[in-house]
């Protein structure tokens, strides 16, 4: 029989490769490093930060209007001419100069200007949302697999326990101390319970898919709630305090005000048009000309550098524009009009939003005080009719309806304890005070 070397020396480091590989895998993360991650990957929110930049860059172009100009013009030219007594002349030039320009006055300049400001506020302000977006988007997927975690941890306790029932009946069965009822309806509920976790594991699956999108990465593992369960305080419990906030604070209602400025600033632009401007014009240049005659006998003639100076104000008042300015005024005035009313709306829309995120909290966290109880009621229903069962005055059906009663629940309660946190999350983000810091918070609620 020939001789095969072990293998073990070899199995073994890959073994500790993959259990290494395995481990950092499942090792859990806090929402505040994901977001970290989030920030350097989301498409999204990339984008509204090159728009941004861009912005800023805009902004920069703008200043150059109260600034001078200044370019340098050189040229070269070579000139034959061949007159009938044959003797041709060749004709070089060389010109070179510098050409200064400043506005010493445009009325649009300065409202131009201060446009070009506000839009990079405007984009400042993109920006802001699309990084409350990121938070609430990226809390939602995080909670989600939390959520999707415990529904598939309930649905397979469920499973077991009326598996559990399923063998007690069919053993209670065969001694003849049970009916062949109590066999099938265990059966029926173990069937729509093996359908319920199937249903939860894909479920799982695609949070998971979601949740990795956001940080480019495969199999994050996010960090439970911590327990015992503390949800998160409110900093007021009065709902116009919160509004108060979002009338100042909201990028929405930010924006919208700068549309408002913009609209005015384009007026004070179309009305610039009727003004006159006023140019300050500077140049400095050399011209270099040589002249050379072919003939019998070859000779240069007329060589010579030319130099020039000059400088000079240029004055341009507008008398007729065919109607150009007038209208443009118009349209200015009234999409001053458009912007206010863009205004009201953005306000009103933004404190109903803050409304009803307010009462949404608030509502679920009634929920949790509830579900809270109902667990305890249902523990305790089960623990009886369990009892009852074991005495003769409850059936197999009643057992299995009140276990599946106190998973339902325990899901029911886990997801609402989620929804608070998020929701929390998306008041903060209804009332324009959603910051990264705001995550620090959350982590603190998470199991270490």
């Amino acid at each position: 029989m020939p001789f095969v070397p072990a293998q073990r020396p070899i199995l073994q480091p890959l073994a500790l490769a993959v259990g290494l590989l395995l481990a950092g895998a499942a090792q859990a993360q806090s929402l505040q490093e994901l977001y970290d991650a989030a920030r350097g990957y989301d498409a999204t929110y990339l984008a509204s930060k090159a728009t941004a930049d861009a912005a800023a860059a805009r902004a920069a172009q703008a200043e150059a209007l109260t600034r001078p100009t200044l370019g340098l013009s050189a040229s070269g030219t070579e000139a034959r001419t061949e007159p009938p007594s044959g003797n041709g002349v060749t004709a070089r030039t060389l010109t070179a100069g510098l050409q200064g320009k400043y506005s010493v006055y445009n009325a649009a300049n300065a409202p131009t200007i201060d446009k070009a400001r506000r839009g990079y506020a405007v984009a400042q302000a993109d920006l802001e949302s699309a990084e409350q977006d990121l938070i609430v988007r990226l809390a939602t997927a995080y909670f989600d697999v939390l959520a999707a975690k415990d529904a598939l941890s309930t649905t397979q306790a469920n499973k077991a326990a009326i598996s559990e029932q399923l063998a007690s009946a069919k053993r209670n069965f065969e001694v003849g101390t049970a009916t062949i009822t109590d066999t099938r309806e265990a059966q029926a509920k173990y069937d729509l319970a093996v359908a319920q976790e199937l249903a939860a594991d894909n479920d799982l699956r695609v949070k998971r898919v979601t949740l990795d999108q956001f940080v480019g990465r495969v199999g994050v593992e996010p960090k439970g709630l911590a327990q015992p369960v503390a949800l998160p305080a409110l900093p007021s419990n009065v709902v116009d305090t919160w509004v108060a906030t979002a009338d100042d604070q909201h990028p929405a209602v930010r924006k919208a005000r700068l549309g408002l400025e913009v609209a005015q600033l384009d007026t004070q632009i179309a009305r610039a048009g009727e003004r006159p401007t006023l140019d300050a014009s500077a140049t400095l240049g050399g011209q270099n000309l040589h002249n050379s005659l072919s003939g019998l006998a070859a000779q240069s003639s007329g060589v010579g550098t030319t130099k020039n100076a000059s400088i000079g104000l240029t004055l341009t008042y507008p008398l007729y524009t065919g109607g150009l300015t007038q209208n443009r005024i118009k349209e200015t005035l009234v999409l001053e009009d458009k912007a206010r009313n863009d205004l009201d709306f953005a306000r009103r829309s933004v404190a109903e939003a803050t409304r009803r995120a307010f009462f949404g909290v608030q509502s679920l966290k009634a929920q949790v005080a509830a579900y809270e109880a109902a667990e305890s009621s249902t523990k305790l229903a089960l623990e009886a009719t369990q009892l009852g069962y074991k005495v003769g005055v409850r059936v197999n059906l009643d057992v299995l309806n009140a276990q599946t009663q106190l998973y339902s629940t325990q899901r029911d309660l886990a997801k609402a304890r989620y929804d608070v946190v998020v929701n929390s999350l998306k008041l903060r983000q209804a009332s324009g005070q959603l910051r990264a810091e705001d995550l620090s918070a959350v982590n603190t609620l998470l199991a270490k």
